[in-house]
């Protein structure tokens, strides 16, 4: 299992790299949108047979036996001929963003063929027309197996532009045997045996759609009345001292120690959480929970266009996506890849193909829903109103 140093679905700090965009906007700075027809480069793909990847850390299978080699990018080169030069440099959505757009906003090249981002985020570059339009007709496998809960979300619609890395459930994990009873709904954590021993995320992003799922909001198109809303709500438990803190991904220790009982939670996390402690428990709460992705993009004026499609229809091979989902334990975006890991020997591997976490089961799909992301017009408002209730 990969340890749990950080969260992948990053704090948003403040108003971050949209404030300046926005910033730059207003002074005078050329727009910062790039039309369809001019975010390709020439592709350098067939002469170099390279491609430059750029991912969050602990994100992808790893050799036992020597840490960095990664079988999954090694079988690519094998099959392709190209070779992945891949780093493990994106901490925060945020603070990629910011080092990548001003290349972005000048039209530069910067120097990534491939990269994965929260889907809020992907959402933020597709708006400003800096991802590229893959070429479906030369990814049959993404074609063929992509989860379809997700093959349309509204800031991509039949995503032309993005295509899920690893997926995952914001839900709520706890403790049952130290609780004492059962959480089934998230008004739960408004329960007073809770006071004092609950965390939220910190992340407007990350936090927003599953609070308002609790108000009964169907947040494939909710309001800023219903934001207002949940926001009330929520200001109302933390003067009253009943959320401890709001957190990144720390709420995992606080969790494990007995520090907090109950908290927002990923489901990634989650199997971790249970592998170390039997007694944590993960729900999709009964009102619906937020399954997001993360995020598989390439950036305008990429040099190995073709070569990054190439790369990413291969991790679509319901065999190669098994290997990837038995090593980081989310929710994999090719269901296909369940009957692979079902007919698995190894007896540890072919249970995964039953873990709901990693395969939602109907009855869990059922309850899962793609929110709507804040756009740009709203941010700045939302953002300034939920950071002043989260202390940032």
């Amino acid at each position: 299992m990969p340890e749990l140093p950080f969260s992948r679905r990053a704090v948003l700090r403040g108003l971050g790299a949209a404030g300046l965009v926005a910033g730059l906007a207003g002074c005078g700075v050329p727009a910062a949108y790039v039309p369809e027809g001019r975010r390709e480069g020439p592709d350098r793909s067939g002469r170099d047979q390279s491609v430059a990847f750029s991912n969050w850390p602990l994100y992808i299978d790893t050799d036992e036996e020597d840490e960095s080699r990664r079988p999954t990018l090694a079988a690519f080169t094998e099959r392709t001929g190209i070779a992945v030069r891949y780093t493990e440099e994106i901490n925060d959505n945020d603070e990629f963003f910011g080092k990548i757009s001003p290349a972005l906003m000048n039209h530069q090249e910067t120097g990534h063929d491939l990269v994965v981002v929260s889907d809020w985020m992907a959402a933020r570059f597709v708006h400003l027309g800096w991802a590229q339009k893959m070429d479906r007709s030369a990814q049959s496998n993404v074609s063929a197996h992509l989860d379809p809960q997700l093959a349309s979300p509204a800031f991509d619609e039949g995503r032309l532009h993005t295509v899920p890395w690893q997926s995952g459930i914001t839900g709520i994990a706890y403790n049952r045997k130290a609780l004492g009873r059962e959480i089934k709904s998230v008004n739960d954590l408004w329960h007073p045996d809770l006071a004092g021993k609950v965390t939220l995320f910190s992340g407007l992003d990350e936090s927003f759609a599953l609070l308002m799922q609790g108000d009964g909001v169907d947040v494939t198109r909710w309001t800023e009345s219903d934001f207002h809303r949940m926001c009330d709500r929520v200001e109302s438990m933390v003067k009253k001292k009943h959320v401890r803190r709001f957190t990144g991904n720390d709420y995992t220790s606080d969790l494990s120690k007995g520090d907090v009982l109950a908290c927002q939670a990923y489901s990634g996390d989650a199997i971790q959480l249970q592998a170390d402690n039997p007694d944590i428990e993960f729900v999709v709460p009964e009102e619906g929970a937020e399954l997001w992705a993360e995020s598989l993009l390439v950036p305008n004026l990429a040099r190995h266009k073709a070569n990054a499609e190439a790369l990413i229809d291969f991790y679509y091979d319901p065999e190669v996506a098994a290997e990837l989902a038995a090593s980081v334990n989310y929710v994999c975006p090719v269901p296909a890849a369940r009957e692979v890991l079902a007919a698995a020997e190894d007896k540890e591997t072919a249970e995964l193909a039953e873990n709901p976490l990693i395969f939602p089961d109907e009855d869990m799909r059922r309850r899962l829903v793609v929110a709507r992301d804040i756009s740009s017009a709203e941010r700045r408002t939302l953002a300034r109103r939920w950071n002043a209730i989260v202390g940032l």
